[in-house]
């Protein structure tokens, strides 16, 4: 019988995505995967400038340390600009943590020389390439490649956002070069099918790869020991300063296991 891991989806922003995001999640997890998503009950409704990340950057760490605390088996910080996963991987003492444009972009070196992402506005751009050169894939993307839509206008009118796609993804194949196409945002989820079809050629949906990611991550750290190392950069802050300064206290953690818990 398949060992059950649990895993956390938080959905930093989520106002209305949720469930939507969590029914299509459900159909592409393993069978004996434990999904459980939650959405942050503060904040902006899309992380689309550095300010908006800022105001919910404390919520997902501390969220992050309440899941590993209450024995999730990996958590992901949902959104493609990979919100906080380095701090996230340093407050977490053994569970992976995952994020998007990191696991998409490496799952697309897998599958072709070449990838394309696909971003909903230039805006964009400039913080996912700083992502993209950090993570070593640089020499792999052919290009970014923008429909002008926001993160709340993907599903507002789907035929349209699916024409500026194929069109955009297209060019991206015959002209870039692109051998794979990632939609750069989390909020594209239920696109990349139809696309892939058309094109001919792999396209990457984020919210799954990050998902079948963490699912690995997870069985990787059960069955061997293989998680995030803790002598270098993910090393975690140390008890000794944390306890005394009266950080719980400070930053009601609380909430963050109310949160979890549905309380």
């Amino acid at each position: 019988m398949a060992t059950k891991r649990k895993i956390l989806y938080i959905d930093p922003v989520g106002k209305g995505v949720v469930e939507e995001g969590l029914e299509f999640l459900t159909r592409h997890k393993r069978e004996e995967t434990e999904l459980r998503m939650i959405m942050l009950p503060r904040g902006p409704e899309h992380l689309e400038y550095r300010y908006y990340e800022a105001l919910v950057l404390v919520d997902i760490l501390h969220l992050v340390k309440e899941a590993e605390r209450e024995g999730f088996d990996a958590a992901i910080i949902g959104c493609f600009y990979d919100v906080g996963l380095q701090a996230g991987r340093e407050v977490a003492e053994r569970m992976p943590v995952i994020a998007p444009c990191e696991a998409s972009t490496h799952l697309a070196s897998t599958l072709g020389d070449k990838f394309s992402v696909i971003v909903g506005r230039r805006k964009w751009i400039p913080e996912m390439m700083e992502n993209v050169v950090s993570y070593g894939m640089k020499e792999r993307l052919a290009s970014f490649k923008s429909v002008d839509l926001g993160v709340l206008e993907f599903h507002q009118d789907e035929e349209e956002t699916a024409r500026r796609f194929r069109g955009v993804a297209r060019e991206a194949v015959e002209c870039d070069g692109a051998e794979v196409i990632v939609l750069g945002c989390t909020a594209t989820y239920g696109f990349y099918e139809q696309l892939q079809q058309e094109l001919g050629v792999p396209v990457i949906d984020s919210m799954i790869a990050s998902l079948k990611t963490a699912e690995f991550a997870a069985e990787l750290n059960s069955r061997l020991g293989w998680t995030h190392s803790k002598i270098g950069g993910y090393e975690s802050p140390p008890p000794e300063e944390f306890t005394p300064w009266q950080l719980d206290e400070q930053y009601d953690f609380g909430d963050m296991r109310s949160w979890l818990r549905g309380d």
